[in-house]
């Protein structure tokens, strides 16, 4: 048995060691020394522990490598650390993986899930002390036209495996509070941006690549619409739903910042050239046009009213400025992102944990 004892909560955080989880599990440790935060992540391709290394000695802070999908290790992690809540953002995320592997996206994000739901309902005796967060994606609700907002009514329209696998999985979670009485909250957030962002995504990969000088890939014509959302407020709106929301609840959480691609692209282009002193447009000329992808949803805009009219959240960081905040942050760590280019991070773990138990 695991010490758990001594924290007022014991938060079992799954995908911790991703780029939303590492910023949701740091703010967590931070904020609340009286939680016991349990980061449990398998450290597929996207999970780079060097995200959280100034967390390694927090007193309440524990790493457990797991696998969500593999039932008795998360029933092991709910007993070994008397789990008493999950905020749950372990996921297959990648739409143009999900296409060339629809399987692996169903196993992690639907059954991965049902595990967890399993583990916590029969876990949780006084369902009233306990809080299953479950994190999702605006993409379930589909596609969007010239005009109009996802509320949180809107039908779920998925149009990809990765979104079919969220959709699924949102399912099973609301499943779990009418069935079983399971108290669970729900949040759908536009694409996120910031600090430790993968680079096989949209703006870390521009970024990386205006600072190797290689090309700018862009999907179709480039006109594609995504509403774009600043990490750490993603991470103060999980923070605030995960106290003060509603037991059966859901919320969108979005950037109120829309912007297609090719406009996003030539802005990180003008942001690069400005920080090197570069004339005006010298990069553009290496945007590329490629073949777009099977079924690429038009545009994605979230309508965030509910929440704000709720508990008063609203975005704080302009599009701009935190564009200028992550060029900065990869520009001054490089080595970061070398290793993850070249997969040395993936010798992290083995380099600084002796077993799964953390």
């Amino acid at each position: 048995m695991m010490e758990a004892s001594g924290f007022k909560r014991s938060i079992l955080i799954t995908g911790g060691a991703g780029f939303i989880g590492s910023h949701v599990v740091r703010r967590f440790v931070k904020q609340y020394p009286h939680y016991l935060v349990v980061n449990f992540d398998a450290l597929t391709y996207a999970g780079n522990l060097e995200n959280l290394t100034d967390l390694e000695h927090a007193p309440n802070y524990r790493f457990v490598c797991g696998d969500i999908a593999n039932l008795q290790e998360v029933r092991s992690a709910f007993e070994a650390w008397r789990i008493s809540d999950v905020v749950h953002l372990a996921a297959e995320s990648h739409v143009d993986r999900s296409i060339a592997d629809p399987t692996a996206f169903v196993r992690t994000n639907v059954m991965g899930t049902l595990n967890l739901l399993l583990c916590a309902r029969d876990s949780w005796n006084d369902s009233t002390a306990h809080r299953f967060f479950h994190v999702s994606t605006d993409e379930v609700f589909g596609s969007l036209g010239q005009e109009g907002y996802f509320i949180e009514s809107s039908p779920y329209d998925p149009r990809s495996p990765y979104s079919a696998s969220k959709a699924g999985a949102d399912h099973l979670v609301r499943a779990f509070f009418h069935t079983y009485g399971l108290p669970i909250v729900i949040s759908n957030c536009s694409n996120n941006y910031g600090p430790n962002q993968f680079p096989e995504k949209l703006i870390p990969l521009i970024i990386n690549n205006l600072l190797e000088g290689r090309d700018l890939p862009v999907y179709g014509k480039g006109l594609n619409v995504r509403d774009w959302l600043w990490v750490m407020d993603h991470a103060a709106a999980i923070d605030l739903l995960f106290h003060r929301a509603a037991p059966g609840s859901s919320y969108n959480i979005g950037g109120n910042c829309e912007m297609s691609n090719i406009a996003l692209v030539r802005l990180l282009c003008r942001l690069v050239d400005e920080k090197f002193g570069k004339t005006p447009g010298a990069s553009e000329h290496k945007i590329t046009f490629v073949a777009d992808r099977p079924g690429h949803d038009h545009r994605y805009a979230i309508d965030t009213s509910k929440i704000f009219a709720d508990f008063g959240w609203k975005p704080t960081v302009p599009l701009e400025e935190g564009l200028r905040q992550t060029i900065e942050w990869y520009v001054n760590h490089r080595d970061w992102l070398q290793n993850v280019c070249s997969g040395a991070y993936r010798e992290y773990y083995r380099n600084h944990y002796d077993s799964k138990s953390g």
